[in-house]
């Protein structure tokens, strides 16, 4: 059997064993849906899109040029680092789990559930849940920072944040509750690593003189002779940053999903619901039809006369 099979059949073996488990949270989600709490989880699940967890990377690569956001730049960055790496590069590829609203197409409870939450999707396969091992690598991370800094309340939100998020995938049945568990873990093992690595890296820096040195706040003179003021307006700043970064991410966001959404064109074994890849240069329609990241690679393959190992 090739590596491929064997990988599918991980993905198939992963429904079989939660498939009780994953049919009772999409009914106790799917049984409390209405208007309110469906536009409260679609605001959480922003938090966990890249088109959020991208730009909160580069802040943090920002955080890590200032001696007193050190600590929080290099966790932060490190964690989302690590937590990608491991659910997009080394799980996702080799689970292949096909994403809820293709596999239980035929069950008429979830779909009505899926519609009712707003028939958003994704382009990519289903274990683990990307979102949540983002909301909790930036949660465990941030928290553990701010706990050592004695900022315990906090500390404590923002795991409470990264639960809503977690939860917010279930509840707009686009992942499996199993999906989103496996993504607590991983988010919360690359949180703990992003914070101890940045430990380690600051303690680095406060054994060298020179590197202790390297502080972009000294660009910021004319604040030195009020240092109040100056940290109330570096904190105003990295919040209005932060309050920027997920209007960006959560506003497009609304008119996602939907009867209108452009949906892959494959239609064999289902009729995938995956969101096509129409705005990426990176795959360009096949025989003028679109398709989701991972039929895209499958149909491409085809084309060229390519292995499926290719």
């Amino acid at each position: 059997m090739t590596p491929i099979l064997l990988a599918a059949t991980l993905g198939e073996r992963i429904n079989e064993i939660f498939y009780g488990f994953d049919m009772w949270a999409f009914h106790f989600f799917g049984s409390m849906q209405n208007g309110f709490l469906t536009a409260l989880a679609q605001l959480f699940t922003t938090i966990g899109d890249e088109a959020f967890v991208i730009p909160t990377a580069v802040l943090g690569l920002v955080l890590c040029c200032f001696k007193k956001t050190r600590k929080f730049g290099f966790a932060l960055v490190f964690a989302i680092i690590i937590g990608t790496l491991v659910t997009n590069v080394v799980v996702k590829p080799a689970a292949l789990r096909i994403r809820p609203y293709n596999t239980l197409q035929g069950n008429a409870d979830y779909w009505k559930w899926y519609v009712g939450a707003g028939q958003l999707s994704e382009s990519d396969y289903s274990f683990p849940s990307g979102h949540t091992t983002a909301a909790f690598e930036i949660a465990v991370s941030m928290a553990l920072v701010f706990r050592s800094e004695g900022k315990k309340k906090i500390a404590i939100l923002l795991p409470i944040i990264a639960l809503c998020t977690m939860g917010s995938r279930v509840y707009l049945m686009v992942h499996y509750a199993s999906d989103v568990l496996c993504g607590l873990v991983v988010g919360t093992i690359a949180g703990v690593c992003g914070y101890y690595i940045a430990v380690a890296i600051c303690k680095a820096f406060e054994k060298s003189k020179a590197l202790d040195g390297a502080d972009a706040d000294k660009l910021f003179k004319k604040f030195e002779d009020k240092q109040k003021p100056k940290y109330i307006i570096n904190k105003c700043i990295i919040c209005v940053a932060l309050i920027a970064i997920f209007c960006a991410a959560y506003i497009p966001s609304l008119s996602e999903g939907g009867e209108n959404a452009i949906r892959c064109a494959y239609n064999a074994e289902y009729d995938c619901q995956n969101e096509a890849k129409h705005d990426d240069d990176k795959y360009p329609a096949i025989d003028g039809k679109e398709y989701c990241k991972m039929h895209w690679k499958e149909k491409n393959a085809e084309v060229n006369g390519e292995s499926a190992e290719e």
